[in-house]
């Protein structure tokens, strides 16, 4: 078929920039034939010609098109390059050179590298044969060979400025890409308008981080050649590691327009899309890139590393991985994008040995490493997951993210050792462009400043691309019935779960409507079975992705959505960046700032978040009277009559206790604790045994502190009716700074245990502060270490004060605003009418205060 004057000239370019060199000719000539009257036809026809070398053909060409009358800057320069003498007339003769070429450009090259090998024998001078067994190795992957011919041509020709473009593609490619800023620095002082050395260069720019001059660099290319589909694919990669997701998107469709056969684009696309967070689209653009490229393993890779919730989700990304890996079977990246998508799919020693898979073929894989180290955590082989995190940071030493869960887990084998060796970098982890999992950092330091900050980068780099659904109008008239949802991974035998069973039971169904969203793994236990019949509807959402959560909960008409979760495990904050309700709250689940615009409230009370605290909490703050903390007031305790020794206790003695995770323990506390016992003969301190890495570890600090190892007492697992009874057991309980007790602090007050606890600033490091308040005793709150410790050691050896502070324990906790239920219930109830009235009114969220209610 013949080509039209725009095709021609448009395959032309296309085969030209994607290095089909020779493949260009015959379209620049059909361009020619077709209106021999254009410049431009010719500079791009003899363009050609010169970058395939030959350059007697390009100057018989330059000859005919000034017979012609071509004129123009272009002309001039090719008029003054081709009167220059040769400064090789070493060269081989033109037909010669031509059919070494001929094999280079039809990719036969190590053909064309011993053919250039050869002649460079009868041609010892040729900076062009040089040039040429460069282009060889470099494409063979022999980035050192290539460099040495480049630097022999170089020294022949040392104004050949194609010589020092190709030099930085080579220096690139083995990894050094400063110096190929340089080359191709070097390649424009010759030529200032080369435009295939600015691309280059603004590779080599973006490969060593600095994607703000990479753009600048492609959009010097692109104005000597605007039509160049490669130029704006690259400037796409760079703006894309800039952050600019909406601008390299476009970048990318420029490059569709000029080729829309572009595969490498498509996937680019793709990738962009995961990022901006919508999988679903980056699917279908890695999907036509496979339409148009069937054997592209890293469309297939790529696709299979989009995190789309839910089984089918995951099978799918698996069988992706599993076709690149048919076509590319040394393909790590595939290995890590399978390796994710069984972690996710729960099957972690089936990732673990994908991640070593891919570590295997690429040992330099940091980000391998990293995920290799999250699923060996999951699996509950810590001190192997941080050996894994250690190999990331030694090939990535700024990797974020890999030294925050170093420390994490390092906290939870109490190897404080290792932790103080970066205590430097706790408090700038997370807070600059990197987003780490906020969670790690409650334990590790009282600073609700910089947890809001990590919050807020967390949300906006994961979640400010979701696309909120848009809200229903305001009803014009109140629902009878307010439709509450509580999404929660926890549903099941839980902390959470046993705080909440019982409000939800007591939940008033004359106002409220009770709506139940599992969002993790379904464990199906007692507290499960007990938690769907506590739910008007339940419904297990985990194998859906959040859109379609949040568009369940629309078409449920929930009126308040409630996330149980926060940033805590298994969490999914996606659901309500999409908009699961017109007003969304965060509780009980993370204790701190979820840093999210779709967030409006936080529900707190006067002594977790007291007045002028609300700085480092990006929602709203709704203030429930006497503590933010539900209980179940019928939990029952076991009647079984238990003694000290069966549990591993000294029949006599004084018992301090902290049953909180290892981790929230940090050398502070244990410190104090430590001089206690040292103080109070015959004391021992009662431990929950998290791990055996943390017992060791705690034995061992003891003992450097001049306790005796054995004075410290680790208790199992218990049932927990058993649990809470064998706490009757302690004398105190003594509480953690930085990440308080919760859960187990009602436990142990529950169990009329006293709880000494020291309040700091942020939400986590007052819960227990408020508990205190709540059950009646502030006096067992303390504000310093100095006070927590004498206080500490007063009750320890002052038995008549610790016994009337458990009798007003005992006489208080069934009366006490801490263990009222119902009453807790109300107020919550009372908080989500006031946060609703607001909403109705057309109102935008604001501090709450739910005043005292009674019966």
């Amino acid at each position: 078929m013949e080509l039209t004057l725009d095709e021609a000239l448009k395959k032309g370019i296309e085969a030209h920039k994607a290095g089909q060199v020779q493949e260009a000719l015959p379209f620049f000539k059909t361009a020619l034939d077709t209106k021999p009257s254009v410049a431009r036809f010719w500079l791009n026809y003899i363009d050609t010609l010169i970058k395939l070398d030959r350059v007697a053909d390009a100057k018989a060409v330059f000859d005919q098109a000034k017979n012609k009358g071509a004129k123009g800057e272009g002309f001039d320069q090719l008029e003054k390059q081709f009167s220059e003498p040769s400064t090789n007339p070493q060269d081989p003769p033109s037909d010669q050179l031509q059919a070494i070429i001929s094999v280079f450009t039809q990719g036969q090259l190590k053909q064309a590298l011993s053919d250039a090998s050869q002649m460079l024998e009868k041609f010892p001078n040729s900076a062009v044969l040089y040039n040429i067994a460069g282009a060889s190795n470099a494409g063979l992957m022999q980035f050192d060979a290539a460099i040495d011919k480049y630097k022999q041509s170089l020294k022949i020709k040392p104004d050949y400025a194609k010589a020092y473009n190709n030099m930085a593609v080579a220096l690139n490619a083995k990894g050094d890409p400063k110096a190929a800023v340089d080359s191709c620095k070097q390649a424009l002082k010759l030529e200032p308008d080369y435009a295939d050395a600015y691309n280059n260069m603004g590779i080599a720019l973006n490969d060593n981080g600095d994607p703000e001059a990479a753009v600048d660099s492609y959009k010097q290319a692109l104005k000597i050649n605007p039509h160049d589909p490669e130029v704006h694919n690259n400037m796409g990669i760079a703006l894309k590691d800039k952050g600019d997701l909406v601008a390299a998107i476009e970048s990318y469709q420029q490059a569709l327009k000029i080729k829309p056969s572009y595969a490498e684009v498509y996937n680019n696309i793709g990738n962009a899309l995961n990022a901006k967070g919508d999988p679903e689209a980056a699917i279908g653009s890695y999907k036509r890139a496979l339409e148009i490229k069937p054997d592209y393993a890293e469309a297939y890779s790529n696709m299979g590393g989009v995190t789309l919730e839910g089984m089918d989700g995951q099978e799918a990304a698996i069988e992706s991985c599993k076709q690149a890996l048919k076509i590319k079977p040394d393909y790590a990246e595939a290995y890590n994008n399978m390796g994710i998508a069984l972690n996710a799919k729960g099957e972690l020693e089936a990732a673990i040995d994908c991640y070593k898979q891919a570590v295997l073929i690429k040992p330099d894989y940091a980000d391998a490493y990293y995920n290799k180290g999250n699923a060996l955590m999951e699996n509950g082989a810590l001190v192997a997951s941080i050996k894994s995190y250690e190999m990331a940071l030694k090939i990535k030493p700024d990797y974020q993210a890999a030294r925050a869960n170093k420390l994490g887990q390092q906290a939870h084998i109490c190897d404080w050792a290792a932790v103080e060796q970066d205590r430097d970098f706790i408090a700038i982890l997370g807070t600059s462009t990197e987003p780490i999992p906020p969670f790690v950092f409650q334990s590790l330091e009282d600073a609700p400043e910089r947890h809001r900050v990590r919050s807020e980068t967390y949300t906006k780099k994961l979640y400010s691309s979701n696309t909120p659904l848009p809200l229903a109008d305001r009803p014009s008239q109140k629902p009878q019935h307010l439709r509450i949802g509580y999404f929660s991974a926890d549903f099941h035998e839980h902390p959470v779960a046993y705080l909440m069973a019982k409000v939800l039971e007591t939940h008033d169904r004359g106002r409220f409507e009770v709506y139940g969203y599992s969002i993790g793994p379904a464990k199906n236990d007692d507290m499960r079975q007990r938690l769907i019949k506590a739910f008007d509807v339940f419904t297990d959402v985990s194998d859906m992705n959040g859109k379609e959560v949040a568009l369940l909960a629309r078409h449920h008409k929930i009126d308040i959505a409630i996330d149980l979760t926060g940033y805590t495990k298994n969490s999914r904050p996606g659901i309500f960046a999409c908009r699961a309700a017109p007003i969304q709250i965060n509780y009980l689940g993370y204790s701190g700032t979820m840093g999210a615009d779709f967030i409006d409230y936080i529900i707190a009370d006067p002594v977790v978040i007291p007045n002028g605290y609300e700085q480092y909490y990006s929602e709203r703050i709704l203030r429930l009277p006497n503590t933010f903390l539900p209980t179940d007031n019928s939990r029952l305790m076991s009647t079984r009559q238990m003694t000290r020794s069966e549990v591993g206790l000294p029949e006599a003695g004084f018992v301090i206790c902290c049953f909180n995770n290892n981790y929230k323990i940090s050398p502070r506390e244990f410190d104090i604790w430590m001089r206690v016992l040292v103080k109070v003969e015959g004391s021992v301190l009662w431990l929950r045994n998290s791990n055996a890495w943390s017992e060791d570890n705690l034995r061992r600090h003891a003992e450097i502190r001049g306790v005796d190892p054995s004075r410290l007492v680790f208790a199992g697992w218990a049932p927990m009716e058993e649990h809470l009874t064998r706490q009757k057991l302690a004398d105190i309980f003594l509480d953690t700074f930085a990440y308080n007790a919760h859960t187990t602090a009602s436990e142990a007050l529950w169990a009329e245990l006293p709880v000494v606890t020291k309040a700091g600033k942020g939400f986590s490091a007052r819960a227990a502060a408020s508990l205190l308040t709540a059950v009646g005793l502030p006096e067992l709150i303390t504000e310093t270490e100095q006070e927590y410790e004498a206080l500490i050691l007063n009750l320890a050896t002052n038995p008549e004060r610790l016994a009337q502070i458990r009798k007003t324990l005992a006489d208080k906790r069934l009366s006490a605003p801490l263990f009222d239920t119902a009453l807790f219930t109300k107020h919550l109830e009372d908080g989500y009418q006031q946060v609703y009235q607001r909403y109705y009114d057309g109102k935008l969220p604001d501090d709450i205060f739910v005043l005292e209610l009674s019966y």
